[in-house]
């Protein structure tokens, strides 16, 4: 059994008792390899906030012996005590030695750890809670509920118990994670850990500005003080007020949010998951290569901006065709925004005409299948034979019901009056025999008077 495909006998029993479990591959997203999770019992994508997509560890495991998958994963919910801390290049996997910081962090925490699939990362499981603010910074990243963690039980010298580490993870946090700033050179990259959602596009859109490089806290502060910030700050409190649909106003913040990030998808996704507008739809897999409904809308957000927010000369940053990008002045300001809101409506007005469009193809297909369903019953009842009785009378009853009021009126009036000419022609035929008799009866009495 490779080491993807741990032995239950190698991990934490309070781990391998949930089931939590998924399976996992490695697909291409963008020029990326991403771990994609995989329900045990259906082979289809599994999402980490759907717990019908998950299984038992044994379930997991048979993902990967049937080829279906590459390895297995343990997914974090609210309801478990677990957080899963994901540090990413920081070992060689030549020598097995991890990077000075990398070591710190796990002598820190003293808890179960492992190395990651890659062999160049490693993964500390504890019990605790998480301080308020970011989840991430460089290397270092946080998990807690809402994501998978790959899972190896290639785990570091005998510690095998996974430990309450509340306070150690404080100081972690503000040591590592909890950072104002996040130098370029240590933008987030995809690790072994990552969601779906963490395999938005790429860090941001090719031809986009550069990111903004802004702490969330600061650009939040600047957004909400901006000429639209009473937009920005009602979309953000999860008013959907003005829209036909949540849908609509998940892409409306969205612009928003690729506008002031610089087109950085992944703070745009960590920021997105802070507002109210947040629902676990946004995690769901929606499109048939394995997007989620929240990587879609960042896509085509960033794909929808063509103004970025330059931070040090507090002006925008343009996208020309072959996106190079350059600074307008301020008197382009009003204009820009103009153009941003343009674009919105736009994306809005092609989202109506495509449900229109669906709901006419389905309302075209529904009187398919009733024409369809009424020449089948045309052609039943035409060929459906007939008493010969019963032909006779519907003949007759036709005829009748052929004949107008007036056309029956006048056959009976006519009947009538051959009626009574029959009997006129008798009565007139007995008269005349009267006649003749007593004619012939007077000449013979005169002729025997005369003798």
């Amino acid at each position: 059994m490779s080491r993807d495909v741990p032995d239950r006998s190698t991990l934490p029993d309070v781990l391998v008792d949930k089931q939590q479990w998924v399976g996992w591959r490695s697909e291409e997203r963008d020029g990326k390899q991403t771990k994609i999770p995989i329900d045990p019992a259906t082979g289809q994508y599994a999402s980490s906030t759907d717990s019908t997509t998950w299984g038992t560890f044994e379930d997991a495991v048979d993902v990967v012996v049937s080829g279906d998958g590459a390895g297995v994963g343990f997914v974090f919910t609210e309801e478990d005590p677990f957080v899963g801390v994901d540090l990413d290049d920081c070992r060689d996997p030549e020598s097995g030695e991890p990077e000075q910081w990398a070591a710190e962090i796990i002598e820190t925490l003293n808890s179960y750890t492992e190395v990651s699939p890659s062999g160049t990362g490693y993964h500390v499981l504890v019990r605790g809670t998480l301080p308020e603010g970011r989840n991430r910074h460089g290397d270092v990243e946080l998990y807690e509920t809402a994501r998978y963690f790959t899972v190896t039980g290639a785990y570091l010298g005998r510690q095998r118990t996974i430990h309450e580490r509340t306070a150690e993870l404080a100081t972690v946090h503000a040591e590592y994670v909890a950072q104002q700033t996040m130098p370029a050179n240590e933008a987030p990259t995809l690790g072994d850990g990552a969601d779906l959602s963490d395999s938005v596009s790429s860090e941001h859109r090719d031809g986009a500005a550069e990111p903004t490089r802004l702490s969330d806290e600061e650009l939040l502060d600047r957004a909400r003080n901006a000429t639209n910030g009473e937009k920005f700050e009602r979309l953000w409190s999860g008013t959907i007020a003005g829209y036909d649909s949540q849908s609509e106003a998940d892409m409306a913040l969205c612009c928003l949010l690729a506008f002031w990030t610089g087109g950085d998808c992944r703070q745009m996704d960590r920021l997105f998951r802070e507002s109210g507008l947040l629902r676990e739809k946004w995690d769901e897999i929606h499109f048939a290569d394995g997007s989620t409904y929240g990587e879609k809308t960042i896509e085509r957000a960033i794909g929808a901006t063509s103004e970025f927010y330059n931070p040090e000369g507090r002006e925008q940053a343009s996208v020309d065709k072959q996106g190079k990008s350059s600074l307008s002045d301020s008197a382009q300001s009003a204009s820009t925004r103009k153009l941003r809101e343009l674009v919105e409506e736009h994306h809005q007005l092609t989202g109506r005409v495509e449900r229109l469009a669906k709901t006419v193809d389905q309302q075209a297909d529904r009187i398919d299948t009733l024409e369809r369903q009424l020449a089948i019953l045309e052609g039943e009842f035409d060929s459906a034979p007939m008493e010969p009785h019963s032909q006779s009378v519907a003949d007759e009853d036709a005829d009748d019901e052929r004949d107008s009021p007036t056309e029956r009126t006048e056959a009976s009036h006519n009947s009538n009056h051959t009626v009574e000419a029959e009997r006129g022609d008798d009565a007139a035929s007995t008269d005349s025999d009267d006649s003749f008799v007593s004619r012939t009866r007077r000449f013979l009495g005169h002729q025997s008077d005369d003798a």
